[in-house]
């Protein structure tokens, strides 16, 4: 059979990954064009006062652009974004911001202080899963438009409830919803007051490298070069296609074949499967993502500390790290990953049946049946499998409830699961970031729906750790503040319903004229717009 080459801003390849995985390919990909195979079923919203999963904010992290930046050539250090300068006045509190002049949206219309400060306003105003990285500094819906405002055409003044370490406020700077939107744009969208909100959950009002060509979740997103003059740099690929290939082994076919540049979601099998292959490079980077459990302390008898303690016993973390996870992820057990300050590498826990079995003896309960909750991934399916195996051996009968990463992020964070196991990733390179999450919860209620707090999720009140995190996060000496966390973490592996398990080394499989392509490290997404080929 012949096919007639198509004319197509996309390469028949790409093409060929619009209508189907399986369909032929008519040759390489383009060379001004990125063409990525990823899971990218967990986008719920990639509106960014909203998006909260890795693969979304990995979009948008190309699309908007922050007042500080992260350097993807040099993950650490914070440098300029959409603020070319900032100072802290006498008062500890008083923050000032020189905005970027002659930036423009993707609109074509100017950015403005007032469209940084209306960005970070409408964060809080909406109250979505990640306003708390903005709430925590005392920003209020009722308060937010005083404290977060314009100052000029170019400056920015915010003010914040206490006077916490400087380092920590910039650092949630680098989070996705402390993105600048286009507010003229925005609010030409807007209904019933929602503040563009319904047509930013699908559509983007950004200045950054990228802007959304096509996106149909749980399909793919295409992004196209903005501009030919971006204020980072040169942007050299025209165009990323991001495609949802869920099935590691389909993303190896596509890669050797020719008609992918990016494998991101390979199994350790699927890495040795292609090693020897000269026209694809792996490479090893240590993410901030930790896998872990977590136990719903609303459900019984998982509210019983002896269980809990019973079941972290019952993980078998080093036969899953020297199997089927070896070589992306090492076993860590504490709520922050190496890399971060104050991160703790102690591993108290081992898997123990006996032990187990005693523990629940001594909790004095019958018969147990729990369901675990994990979304459709072959990693954390495995993971899940292995986990009910190692449960039943103490007589726990576990049900797997699997589904997308939208449905049970869903239950989560409505608090519909026993057991929980998924992945976590910092939202911003300070260790606040996930302290903040697992060691603190400010309003243990139903109604209180802090939905981005894991200790919220899982009804545990932290009232432990509680007063300590919110210490940490205040101390300006960096040797006392690491040696907090180190105390907080010690308590959290033995009081919370908690059991952190590995922290992922992800392995990206590359063709080997793909270079300058970053997943962000431990402490942040992706960058596409460095990348080159």
């Amino acid at each position: 059979m012949h096919f007639r080459k198509p004319v197509n801003l996309l390469s028949a390849a790409a093409l060929a990954l619009v209508i189907g995985a399986t369909a032929p390919a008519w040759a390489d990909t383009p060379s001004d064009t990125l063409v990525i195979a990823d899971k990218i079923d967990d986008i719920v919203s990639i509106d960014p006062a909203e998006s909260f999963e890795f693969s979304g904010n990995d979009m948008l992290n190309n699309v908007y652009d922050t007042l500080v930046e992260l350097d993807p050539s040099n993950l650490g250090p914070l440098v300029p974004g959409l603020a070319t300068e900032w100072s802290l006045a006498e008062d500890e509190v008083t923050y000032t911001f020189k905005i970027r002049e002659g930036v423009t949206f993707h609109s074509g219309n100017p950015l403005t202080a007032e469209d940084a400060a209306w960005s970070l306003q409408r964060a809080v105003i909406l109250d979505k899963t990640p306003s708390f990285i903005l709430d925590q500094f005392g920003f209020t819906a009722e308060n937010v438009a005083e404290k977060i405002k314009a100052t000029g055409t170019h400056e920015l003044t915010i003010v914040t409830d206490k006077p916490y370490a400087p380092s920590f406020f910039y650092n949630c700077l680098t989070a996705v919803v402390a993105s600048i939107v286009d507010k003229k744009e925005a609010m030409s969208h807007e209904t019933d007051g929602d503040m563009g909100y319904e047509w930013l959950k699908t559509n983007t009002a950004g200045s950054g490298a990228y802007k959304l060509r096509d996106f149909k979740p749980s399909d793919r997103y295409v992004l196209d070069r903005a501009s030919d003059d971006y204020w980072r740099g040169d942007v050299p690929m025209k165009r990323i296609f991001v495609r949802h290939v869920p099935e590691p082994s389909t993303q190896r076919l596509l890669l050797e074949r020719g008609d992918i540049d990016v494998a991101r979601k390979l199994t350790t099998v699927d890495i040795a499967g292609i090693e020897g292959n000269e026209d694809i490079t792996v490479n090893d980077e240590v993410r901030g993502r930790l896998m872990y459990v977590a136990m719903n302390q609303k459900v019984e008898p998982l509210n019983n500390p002896k269980v809990v303690e019973a079941i972290k016993h019952l993980i078998d973390y080093e036969g899953m790290a020297g199997s089927f996870l070896k070589g992306q992820y090492t076993v860590h057990q504490a709520f922050l990953p190496d890399g971060f300050l104050g991160a703790l590498t102690e591993k108290p826990y081992s898997f123990d049946v006996a032990k187990a079995k005693a523990l629940l003896d001594e909790a004095g309960v019958g018969d147990i049946s729990l369901r675990i909750f994990v979304r459709n991934d072959q990693d954390r399916l495995e993971m899940a499998q292995s986990f009910q195996n190692t449960l039943a051996q103490a007589g726990i009968a576990a049900e797997l409830r699997t589904g997308t990463g939208k449905e049970i992020l869903g239950e989560y964070r409505a608090r519909k699961h026993d057991i929980y196991l998924g992945a976590w990733g910092p939202d911003y390179p300070d260790p606040h970031t996930n302290a903040d999450t697992f060691a603190r919860n400010p309003d243990n209620s139903d109604e209180g729906k802090h939905t981005g707090i894991l200790a919220w999720r899982n009804a545990w009140p932290a009232v432990e750790v509680n007063d300590m995190t919110n210490a940490a996060v205040l101390e300006k000496d960096t040797a006392k503040r690491e040696a907090m966390y180190l105390e907080i973490q010690r308590i959290h592996q033995k009081s919370s319903p908690f059991a952190p398990m590995f922290q992922a080394i992800q392995q990206v499989a590359m063709r080997n004229n793909v270079a300058n392509f970053s997943q962000g490290g431990s402490i942040h997404s992706a960058f596409y717009w460095p990348t080159t080929k």
